[in-house]
């Protein structure tokens, strides 16, 4: 990712996601992340959406945004991947880091839903 992408994410808490269904329709959902390394990544369980288009399709654009997922720039064309294990642990962390006790909340409700998946973003 350029530095000059990656700068408009650096201050915000989250991004708008759009990921593409197989007819093409786009779904665009807001999202925590983090940053690492010149990657960018977006933790979700197992089960939602966004991982069934991702098996499909990892052509996606992302935003930064409110939470919401109101812009807060312009949008930019990216690849999404599934992390292997080690990235996963480090981004988990770093998410951890970031969101504080929010993080926390969130893992007790959000993943009895699914196994946490971490979405690795390259633009």
């Amino acid at each position: 990712m350029s530095y000059d992408n990656l700068t408009e994410f650096l201050k915000e808490k989250y991004l708008n996601l759009e990921t593409y269904r197989n007819d093409g329709q786009a779904v665009q959902t807001p999202v925590w992340f983090v940053v690492d390394s010149g990657i960018i990544y977006v933790t979700t369980p197992s089960t939602t959406g966004k991982v069934k288009r991702l098996n499909h399709n990892k052509n996606i654009r992302i935003v930064p945004s409110d939470l919401k997922g109101k812009p807060k720039g312009n949008w930019i064309a990216a690849t999404a991947y599934f992390a292997n294990e080690s990235e996963s642990k480090q981004a988990i962390q770093l998410r951890k880091k970031k969101y504080g006790l929010m993080a926390k909340l969130v893992n007790i409700s959000v993943y009895r839903k699914g196994i946490p998946i971490v979405i690795g973003i390259k633009v």
